[in-house]
């Protein structure tokens, strides 16, 4: 499964981890140097939800939390009926 939000298209992207050692000098030491840098990623915030689609269909998709904050989905009430035993 990839992890892409199919509303806002936020993919994971790329970055570094940098290590840094030493003191800084506000601290009274003679600074930081950079001993490493590793390549990284960096994922998007999805969550599993339940929307309704522009055809009335109620699906479970992963979307980012900036689209449910920002309210571009309509999520699915919550189901009332109780299973048949």
């Amino acid at each position: 499964m990839a992890r892409i939000c199919p509303i806002s298209g936020k993919r994971p992207v790329k970055g570094n981890h940098i290590w840094r050692s030493g003191k800084a000098k506000k601290k009274g030491g003679i600074g930081t140097h950079v001993t490493a840098i590793t390549k990284r990623r960096f994922f998007p915030n999805l969550q599993s939800v339940k929307v309704v689609l522009p055809s009335g269909e109620v699906k479970r998709i992963r979307v980012a939390a900036s689209v449910i904050k920002a309210g571009l989905i309509t999520k699915a009430a919550p189901r009332t009926w109780k299973k048949a035993a």
